[in-house]
């Protein structure tokens, strides 16, 4: 893998991992490892799939509503504040390592014991602006949590549709199906994005496979029954690489693994752990990749520790691993003489666009100075 080749190259590191499932604590050290890792690798920027801490709520599309309220309790007793000790731990790791890390979590509610948020957030070790060190204050909340998210997640607001500008470039991310929402994704653009963070889950399940007698679960999973569930590689593809194409900026698409182990916590825990565990076997991993400014996919890299070298790698589906590309970020220029959309190819005096970044709180306390 080639170094850096001008000042405004940066090189950019995909977790591409499992957590440990609904694990707060082992989870944020995985990620505290990871960060290290990929610092030694010369990675400026670091980032971690959608609510990487403490797990995804997938079991929500795998049975009834009523048979997941175990579930709901362990994601509430796992989720995290914004303000707690596990991104206090990712952000110390942040400024040690020298890098901008985004990570998505669970978020937990100051005014609820039990209300959550899918949020996401970036730190940067560079910005002394923020109140905690590396952190910025304000989280971002999933605009609408999609289909069954909602099940877990409440909807979030707009006070973290922020652009971050950074020494390593101007950063935004948006979560999963929010990638879907064109205002969202205009939002960012017109704070000169360069760098666009889309985060996924690890496998989207929308239809009932089980497992016959005859057929094994790599069976069941093959390309002939991919197209009866969802398919997150070209649907994720297909949505980072419209957004890059249209704001001439590079895209990570960051997707969470579902590792073995964590099929076998999930299935074991439902009503029918056999056919949960053949739904799991059947939909599709998701892929984490690189999006160049005009849509093309970018050519990644893993480094093999046993032959001591980096190995091309397009994407990261079915395997864990740390996937790096070099990021040019004078790419992002050419591309704004043809459609630069908050610029030159707008029409200001046609369409007037107004975004709400207060965060919404459920009350508001008038109390005596006394």
């Amino acid at each position: 893998m080639s170094t850096a080749k001008t000042a405004k190259t940066i090189r950019a590191a995909i977790c591409h991992v499992a957590p440990v499932f609904l694990n707060a604590k082992a989870t944020t050290q995985k990620a505290v490892n990871l960060i290290h890792e990929a610092s030694r690798r010369s990675a400026n920027l670091v980032v971690f799939p959608e609510s990487f801490i403490p797990a995804f709520p997938v079991w929500s599309a795998l049975q009834a509503p009523h048979q997941n309220h175990d579930f709901f309790h362990r994601m509430v007793q796992e989720s995290i504040a914004a303000n707690g000790p596990e991104l206090t731990a990712i952000s110390d790791a942040a400024k040690q390592a020298n890098v901008v890390v985004n990570i998505g979590f669970s978020e937990k509610s100051p005014h609820s014991t039990a209300t959550l948020y899918n949020s996401n957030i970036l730190f940067d070790p560079h910005d002394n602006s923020s109140k905690h060190s590396g952190i910025r204050i304000r989280p971002h909340r999933k605009l609408m949590p999609t289909f069954f998210e909602k099940l877990t997640w409440s909807p979030g607001d707009g006070a973290g549709l922020v652009v971050q500008q950074t020494k390593f470039g101007n950063i935004g991310a948006l979560i999963c199906g929010e990638n879907t929402n064109p205002l969202a994704r205009y939002a960012l653009m017109t704070q000169a994005e360069q760098i666009h963070i889309s985060t996924w889950p690890a496998i989207w399940p929308t239809r009932v496979r089980t497992t016959s007698e005859n057929e094994t679960p790599d069976q069941s999973s093959s390309s002939k029954n991919i197209s009866t569930n969802y398919d997150n590689i070209s649907a994720n593809r297909i949505r980072a690489a419209a957004h890059c194409f249209e704001a001439k900026c590079f895209g990570i698409v960051s997707a969470g693994y579902l590792s073995a182990s964590c099929k076998e916590v999930i299935s074991t825990a439902c009503t029918d752990p056999k056919t949960i565990r053949a739904q799991l076997d059947a939909a599709p991993q998701a892929a984490s990749m690189f999006i160049d400014p005009t849509g093309a996919l970018i050519p990644g890299s893993i480094y093999d520790e046993r032959t001591d070298s980096w190995q091309r790698k397009d994407f990261l589906q079915n395997e864990e691993g740390t996937l790096y590309a070099d990021l040019d970020l004078e790419a992002c220029v050419e591309g704004k003489q043809y459609h630069d959309v908050t610029g030159g190819y707008q029409r200001m005096d046609v369409f007037e666009f107004r975004v709400d970044r207060r965060r919404k709180e459920p009350a508001v306390f008038v109390d005596d100075d006394d």
